[in-house]
């Protein structure tokens, strides 16, 4: 097998029929052109999850989906304020209301696995979360601000 990024290897397994039945149901239901795809999609999803548990220092960008109740801003409050904890983590965050005075709202992380990891836990702790869910990607946001080194020595002159 060559390390080319774009090789491919081929992969043989067996899965109960009913397992099997279900895959094509979702690789059509997706309209997937092939089982191929939907496994690999799957994969790519399990490394990720296995290198947040067993790299903690991996730097890794994803996303935090949390479900909340408002209860007049509280809720809220308390999320923004977790939030300030982690500002090198957090880059940015989308609010939306839902139905039933609930809430959405979407952060997009990166930083090191265990830091993540405390991200949702502290956000977890937070009285009137009702789902929170962390879906992660070894695939990193470039650099979203390096000072340039010209205009810091032109500065100190």
């Amino acid at each position: 097998m060559s390390s080319e990024p774009t090789s491919l290897a081929r992969l043989s397994m067996s899965l109960p029929g009913e397992l099997f039945r279900q895959l094509d149901m979702m690789v059509a239901e997706r309209g997937l052109p092939s089982r191929s795809q939907l496994i690999a999609e799957l994969i790519r999803h399990a490394l990720a999850e296995h290198e947040a548990y067993t790299r903690p220092d991996e730097m890794l960008a994803g996303t935090i989906t949390i479900v909340y109740r408002g209860d007049r801003g509280r809720v809220r409050h308390q999320l923004a304020q977790t939030q300030a904890e982690y500002l090198k983590e957090v880059i940015s965050s989308q609010h939306v209301f839902l139905e039933d005075d609930q809430s959405l709202e979407v952060l997009l992380v990166q930083g090191p696995a265990v830091r993540l990891k405390d991200l949702c836990d502290a956000l977890r702790r937070v009285r009137g979360v009702h789902q929170l869910q962390l879906v992660t990607t070894t695939a990193l946001l470039p650099p979203l601000y390096e000072p340039d080194a010209n205009l810091t020595e032109g500065a100190a002159a």
